[in-house]
């Protein structure tokens, strides 16, 4: 028969993560917050991806359109194409189109308040991107931490001590939450600033049609100011 060693305690077989589902179990209680937050984050994500589009925002075209309506029909004809062709482009450029005839800082004042308007409400779903790029890592610390407690509680009593396997299967399982909560908020973080950079080149595409609606507006009122009637 067989010895055994006397009162050595039985060590578990390190638990094998053969994949992302064995991982995600194996992670502990706070992978189901960490999970909900890349939920959350895909959601958004799509979301974003379909309002953001240039077909949603304001095409060149359409912007062209505007300026061709204007130097044709005046704005009037530019003012119908903005109301029919409802877009943050057309409702920036319409703002002008509006006050045509009071004083050019009005015109201004006007434009931009309706551009800021635009940009708040295309960038208010991007920030639980932030959010989520802030907190899916600082719920993997804990994640780590907690699990950090627990492997080193079970050495202590298990009277595991000399026995590495114990501990570093403990902390492998443990470091599954910061890997976890890393994959989420670095794709969060790029996704946003990648929205960013669209509504950035909205707002500079936005600029440019102005300036150019500005000019036809100056070429539409000029003439007509110098023909001694009221625009």
């Amino acid at each position: 028969m067989n010895a055994t060693p006397f009162n050595e305690p039985a060590t578990a077989a390190p638990a094998e993560l053969d994949s992302v589902f064995d991982m995600v179990i194996n992670g502990g209680p706070l992978m189901i917050p960490i999970a909900l937050c890349s939920v959350v984050a895909l959601a958004y994500t799509v979301e974003r991806s379909i309002r953001l589009r240039a077909s949603e925002l304001g095409t060149p075209k359409l912007g062209k359109d505007v300026l061709d309506a204007v130097e044709s029909g005046g704005p009037t004809g530019g003012l119908a194409v903005c109301e029919n062709r409802d877009k943050p482009l057309t409702r920036i450029l319409g703002a002008g189109l509006a006050r045509f005839g009071n004083s050019v800082l009005e015109v201004e004042k006007a434009v931009e308040d309706a551009g800021e308007r635009e940009v708040r409400r295309l960038s208010a779903n991007l920030r639980p991107l932030v959010l989520i790029g802030v907190i899916a890592p600082l719920l993997g610390l804990l994640g780590t931490v907690w699990g950090m407690i627990e492997a080193f509680s079970s050495i202590a009593l298990k009277g595991g001590l000399g026995k590495p396997e114990l501990l570093a299967s403990g902390i492998s399982q443990a470091l599954i939450t910061t890997a976890a909560g890393l994959a989420i908020a670095i794709p969060a973080q790029a996704v946003y600033y990648y929205f960013r950079g669209r509504i950035d080149r909205f707002v500079h595409r936005s600029e440019d049609f102005y300036l150019q609606l500005e000019e036809k507006l100056n070429a539409w009122k000029h003439p007509r100011l110098e023909s001694g009637t009221t625009p």
